[in-house]
């Protein structure tokens, strides 16, 4: 898997997008504890309830700005499809002490 090394900490994703991307295949293998050590302090749940969630089968990233290693925010618009229908977000991101991480997101139509 591409973003393994990003969920077993032996590297951190290089851009926002890259950082999202991990973030939905965390998502799919609900890996609760990347989630959160990749989400913003200032925003960041206590917990994510991972559940019996959806089943996801496809991510297209739509558009990103920002988000790369010459900048300290960025956003990255994408639809995650799963069993059933789709999530279309537009996910910002900031830098932390270096580190990419999600900090929320809004649902464009």
């Amino acid at each position: 898997m591409c973003c393994g090394r990003f969920h077993r900490g032996e590297a951190a994703a290089p851009t926002a997008e890259a950082l999202m991307r991990s973030r939905y295949s965390a998502f799919v293998k609900r890996d609760e504890a990347y989630l959160l050590r990749t989400w913003h302090p200032r925003t960041r749940p206590t917990e994510v309830d991972l559940g019996t969630g959806p089943v996801w089968t496809g991510l297209e990233v739509l558009e990103t700005s920002g988000g790369s290693a010459f900048h300290t925010t960025g956003t990255v618009t994408f639809r995650a499809s799963y069993r059933g229908g789709a999530l279309h977000e537009r996910s910002r991101f900031e830098r932390v002490d270096g580190a990419w991480v999600y900090v929320d997101g809004d649902f464009p139509e």
